[in-house]
């Protein structure tokens, strides 16, 4: 049993279980109905994904201390306690099923995932 860090769009491992969309926007041009049959997600949730301004943070950093930063201002982000329940939620459900939290970026270590997987991972998640 556990929580699996994906690139949303991704072919699905076997037992992978419920795949959640941890984004701001539904992929473009995408009917809703075909979601979860073309691997992008099962249940779209946006509350784990950074604000607009903060992913912008993101997607502009260039550098270590850009990347920093970014990183520092997605953490207070998920700090707040609505966040922090979710996390909590997560992570206790990792010990009991599968599923799977992610987002488009083709590039974990530059996208906010790295950094939910660092959370999950400190909320005590057992990440496959």
């Amino acid at each position: 049993m556990t929580v699996r860090i994906v690139q949303l769009g991704s072919d699905r491992a076997a037992d992978e279980g419920v795949r959640i969309g941890t984004v701001r926007r539904p992929p473009r041009g995408v009917p809703k109905s075909e979601f979860a049959s073309q691997n992008w997600y099962d249940v779209w949730y946006p509350n784990l994904a950074p604000s607009v301004e903060t992913m912008k943070l993101g997607q502009q950093a260039d550098t270590p201390a850009q990347w920093a930063a970014f990183s520092k201002k997605y953490r207070a982000e998920m700090a707040t306690p609505e966040a922090t329940r979710t996390l909590e939620v997560l992570a206790a459900l990792s010990h009991t099923g599968n599923f799977s939290v992610g987002c488009y970026c083709e590039d974990e270590a530059h996208c906010h995932r790295s950094v939910l997987r660092a959370l999950l991972a400190e909320k005590g998640a057992k990440i496959g």
